[in-house]
């Protein structure tokens, strides 16, 4: 488990990135896979959730996942939430409600847990490039900020992803993304007649466009084995499906 330098300041709060060690699961999955929509066996993904619950210090009742659809909507929990097995239809989570553990399942996508310290709101958001382009993020700072969030009291965390040097992309990708803006192209990298975009960049670019000032990135690639996360793009080159990487945050 991977641990942010900012967050872990604060002493009211639990949070990490989990890669795939430390579970019960076996071959493709081994061993943290928390992916509920892998044809993983459904009792290990379970007790790994069960593990992570343990690991995060929260009943794996009070353990939230989304059923993530690369869009931009995100829910509010409050007090008033009702907890069953049926997963939410979004991609980012947030709440002021203690001892909630929020979470976010990735395989190469970012993972993106914020803190506002003095509203004690905490968040978890999926942003692989289509939540990005459809601005997940900027759509959470404006509703914060209607809520009264400062802006200097927000802490993001932009987790492990792929890295730039291995997420080539197509022309049409460049495409779309110059089209939303011609500064876009600083994300890009051109190399012996394939293009590379950064990801993580773009996700930083968007929050310092609304000013945020308290952006870590936690420069860690799943794409590289050597890194022990599961990774989507890596695991389709081979044909095969992949585990899910847990990342989850919780006020104590």
């Amino acid at each position: 488990m991977i641990t942010s330098n900012k967050l872990k300041k604060f002493k009211d709060l639990n949070h990490g990135f989990f890669n795939r060690k430390g579970g019960v699961s076996k071959g493709i999955y081994q061993s943290l896979n928390c992916g509920i929509g892998s044809h993983d066996e459904k009792k290990n993904v379970v007790s790994n959730l069960k593990i992570v619950s343990k690991k995060i210090g929260c009943s794996p009742k009070k353990l939230l996942l989304l059923n993530q659809t690369h869009s931009s909507k995100f829910i509010f929990i409050n007090r008033k939430h009702k907890f069953n097995k049926k997963r939410i239809k979004a991609d980012a989570l947030l709440t002021n409600v203690k001892n909630i553990a929020i979470s976010i399942l990735t395989a190469d996508c970012a993972p993106i847990l914020l803190y506002d310290k003095e509203k004690k709101i905490i968040g978890a958001a999926h942003a692989g490039w289509k939540g990005a382009y459809k601005k997940i993020l900027p759509k959470i700072v404006k509703y914060l900020l209607k809520k009264g969030s400062n802006l200097n009291n927000l802490n993001f965390v932009i987790g492990p992803s792929i890295a730039q040097k291995n997420y080539e992309v197509g022309i049409e990708f460049k495409k779309r993304f110059l089209k939303q803006s011609k500064k876009n192209i600083k994300y890009f990298k051109f190399t012996k007649n394939k293009i590379f975009f950064s990801l993580n960049n773009y996700i930083r670019g968007q929050l310092e466009s609304m000013k945020i000032k308290n952006i870590e990135i936690i420069k860690k690639d799943t794409y590289n084995r050597k890194n022990n996360f599961f990774s989507s793009r890596r695991s389709k080159k081979n044909n095969h499906d992949y585990g899910r990487n847990i990342s989850v945050i919780m006020i104590k």
